[in-house]
């Protein structure tokens, strides 16, 4: 791709917002002014239908100023008791915001685990998915209230590329206190450029990476690059734009200054690349010649068409699929533990609950969750 994508091609989109942008470093409080500017550009995605997630920082830095608490560096227990304070005045400030705009904001809590463990990643993923179903704009935030110095990301950067990749979105947009990529760190004097495009990230494009200068965002170039990582091996496009002027959604949509990363692959076909070569199946699925053909015709795995399950996989474990005849049909991460998938298999999915005593997936495997062989 030559040319820089347009940001209304996109089909789902995620806003990482930094605490330097919504917390005024000298006031303490938020900077209202800016954050209904930028709900205006994302109720302009949103009505065009565009799906829009929100990854916003600030928890800890609005505590603070709601505490009283002096500048400096916070412990670990007062960093996650200032967060407790402000996770609620930053929920109910997107809340406001996003509601007066005629939409409803979701609030999503999450930690490292979440994203890095299956199980925990499908419910993560099932929660947004069916916040986004639903039309509402999910806003998600390092739980920093439970989060230890050993387990937390450090920065949204990464955590907006982990939401990106885990909700299989086409576009990261990281706004910034500064404009994109440049060749050198940027100051006075120096004859430093802005970078438009990365085709790719070499080993010269992380040299460019300079050191973060905000005493409020735990984030520098360097995270954003590896968030860049991140985000286009799995197939999504990552932008970095300023967030220091109004409307910033509006200003990339109109040309403004930026860094676009670009990549080849998408986020679907990245996806099911990762489950048919990179995760080790934990047991198999077997599956009769009428489920085959759904499956190859675009359907989710549903128990009904389930004839035999092997091994002793966990929730969100990968696992092989294989027909009648035991050849393999693909690799998907099952939705159900083996022990519960044995109660249901060949089973409509409307008695999962009377089988099993509690209301689960309607999928054995979703299709998002599925490579099949030869795809």
């Amino acid at each position: 791709m030559s040319q820089t994508p347009a940001i209304s091609s996109f089909r789902r989109i995620v806003v990482k917002v930094g605490s330097s942008l919504l917390v005024d470093q000298t006031a303490g409080g938020l900077k209202r002014e800016w954050l209904e500017g930028l709900a205006e550009d994302i109720a302009d995605l949103h009505q065009g239908g565009r799906d829009v997630l929100v990854v916003s920082s600030g928890a800890i830095a609005l505590g603070r100023a709601v505490l009283g608490l002096p500048r400096g560096p916070l412990k670990l227990e007062e960093a996650q008791g200032a967060a407790a304070v402000g996770q609620i005045a930053l929920a109910r400030a997107w809340s406001e915001v996003l509601g007066a705009r005629f939409m409803t904001a979701g609030q999503v809590l999450v930690t490292l685990q979440d994203t890095e463990e299956r199980r925990r990643y499908l419910n993560a993923r099932s929660t947004i998915d069916k916040l986004i179903e639903w039309r509402a704009v999910p806003v998600v935030n390092e739980n920093d209230t439970v989060a230890t110095s050993e387990i937390r990301y450090g920065d949204n950067d990464r955590l907006a590329a982990r939401v990106a990749t885990m909700m299989s979105a086409d576009l990261l947009v990281l706004l910034s206190d500064i404009d994109g990529l440049y060749d050198k760190p940027p100051a006075p004097g120096n004859d430093a450029r802005l970078v438009p495009v990365v085709s790719r990230i070499t080993a010269e494009i992380e040299a460019m990476a300079g050191i973060s200068a905000s005493e409020l965002s735990r984030g520098g170039m360097v995270t954003k690059i590896e968030a860049g990582k991140i985000a286009t091996t799995a197939g999504t496009h990552m932008v970095i734009a300023s967030g220091r002027v109004d409307h910033p959604l509006k200003r990339i949509a109109e040309g403004a200054p930026c860094t676009w990363f670009l990549t080849p692959a998408n986020p679907v076909t990245a996806r099911k690349k990762w489950i048919a070569g990179s995760l080790e199946p934990r047991g198999a699925i077997h599956i009769d010649a009428g489920a085959v053909r759904a499956l190859r015709g675009g359907a989710s795995l549903l128990p009904a068409g389930v004839t035999k399950i092997e091994g002793a996989f966990g929730r969100g474990d990968a696992v092989v699929v294989r027909g009648p005849d035991g050849a393999e049909i693909g690799r998907g991460l099952v939705a159900y533990d083996a022990d519960d998938a044995e109660k249901i298999r060949g089973r409509s999915s409307a008695d999962v609950l009377s089988i099993l005593g509690f209301t689960g997936r309607t999928e054995m495997i979703h299709r998002d969750d599925l490579a099949l062989a030869n795809e």
